[in-house]
C-alpha cells in the first residue's frame, strides 16, 4: 500500500526541511518563522493561523478541515507527526510489542536511523482499520511523593488516585494544566458526546500520545473535526486567551489530546500504533 499514503510532518524550524524531505513527507511550517515556499502554511484560506500560541498544531487541522479535506479521496490514509514524533514501521512496531514499557527509552537516540525506523507504506493488514492512534500514555507510573508535592489540590478532588488504579484522565489533567477545567471543557461537550465523555475522563487510567492519528476516511475525518473545533471554540468562551505557564497557555491542544482518542474509539474501529520521540539534534 504505497500509493494510497501521505504524511504531514509539523514543525517550528525552518532547518527541518530535509530532514523530512528525505522521509517523502510533506513539511509544514507552523508559527512566524519566515518558511520558504516549500512548506505548507496554516494561514491561507479559511483558518484559524493567529490561534497557533493556544492551539499549537491544531491551527493545522483546522486549515486542511476547511481548505483541504474535500479534495481527498476517499481510501487514501492521511496522517500527520512533528518533527522528533514519528510513526513507526512495521518492522519496528514487533519490536515495541516485544516490550513496550521501554521501547521509548531503548529507542530515543536512533535519530541516525530515522530512514529504517519511521512508517513510510501502509502494512497491509491495516486495511481492517479506519484510524490509527498514537501508543498509550499511562497515568499510573507517578510515585506518590511527587503527587504530594505538585498535585494535593488534584488528589483531594481525586481522592482515588491515591492507588494507581485510580489516576484517571481527570486527575492528571487536574494536576498538570488545572484543577476543574476539564470539567467545566467536559460540560461543554456536545450533548449527545457529553456523558460518554464524562464517563471516559472519570474511569480511564490512559489516553493516547499527542494530537497526532492517521485516518483512511475523509468523512470520518469531517465528523471528527465538526466535533472538535466547535467545542474547542465554546471552551475559549469560558477559559480565554489570558493563560500563563507552559500547562495553561497550551490547553486547546491538551484538550483536544484527551478528545481525539475518546471520539475516534467511539466512531470508528482503531488501531493503537506506537510513536517514537527521537532525541534529534538540530542544526544551527
Amino acid at each position: 500500500m504505497k500509493n494510497n499514503f501521505q504524511m504531514y510532518c509539523i514543525s517550528v524550524d525552518e532547518n527541518d526541511l530535509n530532514l523530512i524531505k528525505s522521509l517523502n513527507y510533506i513539511p509544514v511550517g507552523l508559527g512566524k518563522t519566515n518558511f520558504s515556499h516549500e512548506w505548507m502554511r496554516d494561514f491561507n484560506g479559511e483558518n484559524i493561523s493567529h490561534k497557533n500560541k493556544w492551539y499549537t498544531e491544531l491551527t493545522f487541522h483546522y486549515y486542511i478541515w476547511k481548505n483541504e479535506l474535500i479534495n481527498f479521496e476517499e481510501n487514501t490514509w492521511i496522517g500527520f507527526c512533528a518533527y522528533r514524533d514519528f510513526w513507526v514501521n512495521e518492522n519496528e512496531f514487533k519490536i515495541y510489542k516485544d516490550d513496550p514499557k521501554n521501547y521509548q527509552n531503548n529507542n530515543n537516540q536512533r535519530y541516525k536511523e530515522i530512514d529504517k525506523i519511521c512508517l513510510k507504506e501502509i502494512p497491509n493488514f491495516w486495511s481492517n482499520y479506519d484510524a490509527v492512534l498514537g501508543h498509550d500514555v499511562f497515568l499510573n507510573k507517578f510515585k506518590i511523593m511527587k503527587i504530594l508535592k505538585y498535585g494535593k489540590v488534584a488528589l483531594l478532588r481525586n481522592p482515588k488516585a491515591i492507588f494507581k488504579s485510580g489516576r484517571t484522565i481527570r486527575w492528571h489533567f487536574d494536576m498538570f494544566h488545572g484543577n476543574g477545567i476539564l470539567d467545566k471543557a467536559s460540560n461543554l461537550v456536545d450533548q449527545n458526546e457529553r456523558d460518554d465523555f464524562k464517563d471516559y475522563i472519570n474511569n480511564e487510567t490512559s489516553f493516547n500520545h499527542g494530537c497526532m492519528f492517521i485516518c483512511k476516511s475523509k468523512k470520518l475525518m469531517n465528523k471528527f473535526y465538526n466535533s472538535l473545533f466547535p467545542w474547542l471554540e465554546r471552551c475559549e468562551k469560558e477559559f480565554g486567551f489570558n493563560l500563563e505557564g507552559y500547562g495553561k497557555t497550551r490547553i486547546y491542544a491538551y484538550l483536544a489530546e484527551r478528545y481525539i482518542p475518546f471520539w475516534f474509539k467511539k466512531y470508528s474501529n482503531c488501531l493503537v500504533w506506537p510513536i517514537l520521540s527521537l532525541d534529534i539534534p538540530r542544526k544551527k
